[in-house]
């Protein structure tokens, strides 16, 4: 007789059963590649597009570590904070008041997400899409209003959409990022076939110096480390939209998440980065520092022909609005979680009109006043994340957290001092801390702060993330 009972549960143990599971991790890698796609979307904007290929000609032959030490900083650190931001249960503000402070947990992340939204970030998407993709289209007497037009058209646009910042997934993850990644593709791989085989020039006096340590820090001008700690909140909020049935398949889903966006940005970077290396650029071109506007805009010429123009300001344009978007939409609900006094609508209405403001002060301005604010705030998110990583497989000492972040904020500060203001002993104390000339004078300091919180009193367990 046969036993029908141990035949279906063998068929389901068996056969069935690895159906099911083969379903269950092609549907969480669905997800995992879904959100990566949005995120990506997000993330990549105006720094993404000029810095690399300006890095790619400023490096010369020194382009493989200059290009390593970029993306570390432009990828590695900022998928890292991503992930580490979308594990933590109540996110990254509930980490740092616990950890260091409330007041500096406020503080810390008001200058943060007011550095990537009106003030640095959401002006540069904008101009930075006017002057590779529309600019070259008009006459020198039409260039300044055209600017404001092109900007009043522009913001208005992203401010819709970021009143409804629900539909997020499907208006960036699902049309405009696939289009613009595309793009770029395209006029990456046809530059590499036509600019292959041109020798690279003569690397700048700061790459000859230290390549690895100044691709660091041009890593830093993309802004995705600090876009992390905001872009995580929209990343935990898709990914509830999209269900989890355990701890367990969310937590592969964040690293999927995480691989996917690792993936698209490095190839991406390395790209760009090779057609810049490559791309012929005359020296009064060099010499302005920032030559990847240029290269952008001739190599698509030189590759497309007649079409070049209108090619590249479709790509430019939707690659910035994108990041536009996501930065109004996580700026005005991180000061409306903060301060709900305000509303949110208010929060994105001003933000939008701040970034249109300095939009028209041009792209050199932006970069030349942010960058200062940057290597300041890049080293204490970096430090925040170490912390957060080592908390969460052992308990660290409260005061020995806190000494950390103190003295990699001051550390941070005094390079700022040092080398924007000329103050000679403080540039001279900040270069005679290891690993200095590789941009991370901050970084010993930082280790022995977080050994330090081993062994030190108050010590505070890290919260055990949990399926909500």
């Amino acid at each position: 007789m046969i036993n029908f009972g141990y035949f279906f549960q063998s068929l389901n143990n068996g056969i069935l059963g690895q159906y099911f599971r083969n379903m269950k991790e092609i549907i969480m890698a669905k997800k995992g590649a879904l959100t990566g796609l949005l995120l990506f979307g997000i993330f990549f904007g105006a720094g993404n597009l000029i810095f690399p290929p300006s890095l790619g000609a400023l490096s010369g032959e020194q382009f493989l570590p200059a290009i390593a030490g970029f993306v570390f900083s432009g990828v590695g650190i900022a998928v890292l904070t991503l992930i580490i931001g979308t594990l933590n249960p109540k996110g990254y503000i509930y980490e740092i008041s616990k950890k260091i402070s409330p007041w500096f947990a406020t503080l810390y992340l008001a200058v943060l997400y007011l550095s990537i939204g009106p003030f640095f970030a959401i002006p540069r998407t904008a101009t930075t899409a006017y002057e590779v993709g529309i600019s070259p289209l008009l006459s020198e007497a039409n260039k300044g209003l055209g600017l404001i037009i092109f900007t009043v058209l522009y913001f208005a646009a992203a401010y819709l959409i970021s009143l409804n910042p629900s539909k997020i997934l499907d208006r960036i993850g699902r049309i405009l990022t696939p289009v613009f990644a595309l793009l770029i593709v395209i006029l990456v791989v046809l530059g590499a076939f036509k600019y292959g085989g041109t020798s690279p020039q003569v690397a700048s006096e700061a790459y000859q110096a230290s390549a690895f340590g100044t691709g660091f820090l041009e890593g830093y001008n993309t802004l995705d480390a600090l876009a992390s700690v905001a872009f995580s909140v929209i990343a935990v909020q898709t990914l509830k939209q999209l269900g989890f049935s355990s701890k367990k398949e969310y937590i592969s889903t964040i690293w999927v998440v995480g691989i996917v966006v690792a993936l698209a940005f490095s190839a991406l970077y390395i790209g760009l980065g090779f057609l810049g290396n490559h791309f012929p650029v005359p020296a009064e071109v060099m010499k302005g520092g920032t030559p990847g506007v240029y290269i952008l805009s001739q190599a698509t010429q030189e590759i497309f022909g007649s079409t070049a123009q209108l090619f590249l300001a479709v790509m430019v344009t939707v690659t910035c609005f994108t990041t536009t978007v996501g930065l109004i939409v996580s700026t005005a609900e991180f000061f409306n979680g903060r301060f709900p006094q305000i509303s949110y609508k208010v929060y994105a209405t001003a933000f939008t009109l701040i970034g249109f403001a300095i939009a028209n002060l041009g792209l050199d301005a932006i970069i030349k006043y942010s960058i200062p604010v940057l290597v300041i705030l890049y080293p204490i998110t970096i430090a925040i994340v170490m912390i957060v990583i080592v908390n969460k497989f052992v308990p660290l000492s409260k005061p020995g957290m806190q000494l950390t972040i103190g003295v990699v904020t001051a550390i941070a500060v005094a390079s700022v001092l040092g080398s924007s203001f000329k103050i000679e002993f403080l540039a001279n104390l900040v270069n005679a801390l290891p690993f200095a000339k590789a941009s991370l004078p901050w970084l010993v300091p930082a280790i022995i702060g977080i050994l330090l919180s081993l062994v030190l009193p108050n010590k505070q367990e890290s919260d055990v993330f949990e399926m909500e």
